[in-house]
């Protein structure tokens, strides 16, 4: 909902009722993750995809539906073996879409949604996407500290509060499945969890040129950027316009303490570009030794990495800390510039996320998608 949230707050405060589609399940190389939406809108405008293109017309059609009945759908598209151009995915994944009314009178807690996601508090929205037709749709609003609505159970709704908590910490989507009346291992109700966790952290150290460029990056993959050095003349927010704040301060001072305050966690990526030895080995120090930490990677030639190893080791980092680091950092791409570097960076960063060889796609075989 996150992409598709400016348009369909407009519509909201104005009391027009607009048809969410939004994707809960995805099965083998389905084009889109669970989470993607897309409105179909009071004037029969269409905002946003949930799956690149295979099925919008469909599911456009099932929006209208639902706003003229007021009543939810929850719709499996897949591929055809018989006619791979029908409506389906011909790329052979599986898209299941929840399709729900939205209007302040059937979704009243939305304006409070759509100001936390703006303000990047974290708030996760579960609903019930199959099961007895007087739950379906019915929705908990799950905050750090606070419920709202309901599902009609108590017993599912604690259940479900218990279990969103866990997910909001982390920031993920996921489908729950639960007994009808809110057993942990039953089954016969779908619980869709879409968790709004504040984006996560990029910290660039080195305010060097390449750092500019990951920077830039960063804020197209959606984290917040953070650019650290303690040299004051290179640490401009000027030289870093696409990062969110420039902090002047030593790298390993401010990782401490960044880390001691609880602001790094297991999404956070942490890019060590100065390849000076007095700035990285007391950093990757810090870094090396957090308990979780989503990426660190250290730029250097064969060289520098070969002497950055042999001062970490000569300072007490053990050869499993120092294996969750990547060093020289970034993906054999062939780069050269600053902007071919962080492209470099960013194909690494995701590869790793989720759990790609970095091959070239043509050379390999089976489903593109790991499963």
């Amino acid at each position: 909902m996150r992409d598709v949230i400016d348009q369909l707050e407009g519509w909201w405060k104005n009391g027009e009722p607009a048809a969410l589609a939004t994707v809960v399940g995805t099965f083998r190389s389905a084009p889109r993750q669970p989470g993607a939406s897309m409105l179909v809108g009071p004037g029969g405008e269409a905002v946003g995809s949930v799956s690149g293109g295979c099925v919008e017309g469909a599911v456009y059609e099932l929006g209208q539906q639902v706003l003229d009945e007021d009543r939810p759908v929850l719709q499996r598209y897949g591929v055809s073996d018989d006619d791979a151009f029908a409506v389906g995915l011909t790329c052979g994944g599986i898209l299941d879409v929840f399709v729900e009314k939205v209007s302040p009178e059937s979704y009243e807690q939305f304006g409070r949604i759509a100001e936390a996601i703006r303000d990047e508090s974290p708030v996760a929205v579960a609903t019930v996407v199959a099961g007895p037709s007087e739950r379906l749709g019915t929705r908990l609003i799950v905050w750090p500290d606070s419920v709202e609505g309901g599902t009609g159970s108590s017993r599912i709704d604690d259940a479900v509060g218990d279990d969103v908590r866990g997910l909001l910490d982390s920031g993920r989507n996921a489908m729950l499945t639960y007994g009808v009346d809110g057993q942990r291992r039953g089954e016969g109700l779908s619980v869709f969890v879409e968790s709004f966790a504040p984006p996560p952290r990029m910290i660039v150290f080195g305010a060097i040129d390449f750092a500019a460029a990951v920077a830039r990056m960063g804020s197209f993959l959606g984290f917040r950027v953070t650019v650290c050095d303690a040299r004051p003349v290179f640490a401009t927010a000027s030289r870093f316009p696409g990062a969110n704040e420039v902090i002047v301060e030593w790298p390993h001072r401010y990782l401490q303490a960044e880390a001691d305050a609880g602001r790094i966690d297991g999404r956070t990526a942490l890019c060590v570009l100065t390849h000076d030895p007095k700035f990285d080995v007391p950093l990757l120090e810090v870094a090396l030794r957090l308990p979780e930490v989503g990426y660190i990677g250290a730029m250097g030639s064969r060289r520098t990495h070969d002497d950055r190893l042999e001062r970490l080791r000569e300072n007490g980092v053990t050869d499993a800390e120092i294996a969750k680091m990547s060093s020289p950092i970034g993906l054999d791409l062939g780069a050269r510039t600053p902007e071919e570097t962080a492209v470099s960076i960013a194909a690494e960063m995701i590869a790793q996320h989720w759990g790609g060889a970095g091959a070239r796609l043509a050379e390999r075989e089976g489903p593109i998608h790991a499963s």
